[in-house]
């Protein structure tokens, strides 16, 4: 996770995922990860296919294809962090986000707290924060500990209990949360979240689980019930969250 707990705040917190939320997805990076984690499987011996078959399968299974690996193969997840993650050429495709900047800047925080939760290890989410030009208004990053075997990450319950504990959160209501990941969402919506989004470029082409995909094709058409607002553009979340935002 991050540092020890920290003491009970008053204030509501908004949880930031990063990975294609505080960047776009046309930004390239999700299919340059597939191709690592996919030569990742290969280095350890498997055909091709069965590469493709297993990437997949434990993405859907448990939210991500390090999980399956450590489950079920015992690798090393620093030694996956550094092959896939720490490979990638971020500054290539990643860079400062002024309207991303104005916006957490615009955040109150005499309201909220501005948190990233992320199912990547801590190196890869600080140098995607660094590169954006945010770094200094993410005020913690809770992250899926790869040094610790048993880590946990999205959807599963335990990460998110442990990130309000982390956060010395209290009240789940007081929880404002964006992830591009619907499943995610969900998760945090089931603990009682009381403002969930879902980030959506629908219509976009990404990789996830190492197949193409068209973001959004998997969601029905007509009115959500679910208590979960879809926004396509990070700035959005000024008419969304209106009450955390300086006057």
């Amino acid at each position: 996770m991050s540092a020890p707990q920290q003491e009970h705040d008053e204030r509501s917190i908004v949880w930031l995922d990063v990975d294609n939320t505080l960047y776009s997805a046309s930004a390239g990076i999700s299919h340059a990860m597939g191709t690592r984690i996919h030569a990742y499987f290969v280095g350890l011996g498997f055909p091709e296919e069965e590469a493709s078959k297993l990437h997949h399968q434990y993405y859907s299974q448990y939210g991500l294809a390090i999980r399956g690996l450590v489950r079920h193969h015992q690798i090393d997840p620093l030694d996956f962090d550094r092959k896939c993650d720490g490979s990638l050429p971020l500054e290539e495709l990643l860079k400062p986000d002024p309207v991303l900047r104005k916006l957490l800047e615009d955040m109150d925080r005499s309201k909220v707290r501005v948190w990233a939760l992320t199912n990547a290890y801590k190196t890869h989410a600080s140098r995607v924060l660094r590169i954006l030009g945010v770094d200094d208004l993410i005020e913690d990053i809770v992250y899926c500990d790869y040094s610790d075997p048993n880590f946990s990450c999205k959807p599963e319950t335990e990460f998110y209990e442990n990130a309000m504990k982390k956060a010395g959160v209290r009240d789940p209501s007081k929880c404002y949360f964006i992830d591009d990941s619907r499943t995610n969402v969900e998760a945090a919506r089931r603990l009682g979240w009381g403002h969930c989004v879902h980030f959506c470029e629908r219509g976009l082409l990404h990789v996830e689980g190492g197949k193409p995909k068209y973001i959004g094709s998997d969601i029905q058409d007509g009115e959500d019930t679910s208590g979960i607002t879809a926004v396509s553009k990070i700035d959005e979340l000024r008419t969304v969250w209106p009450e955390i935002f300086k006057q």
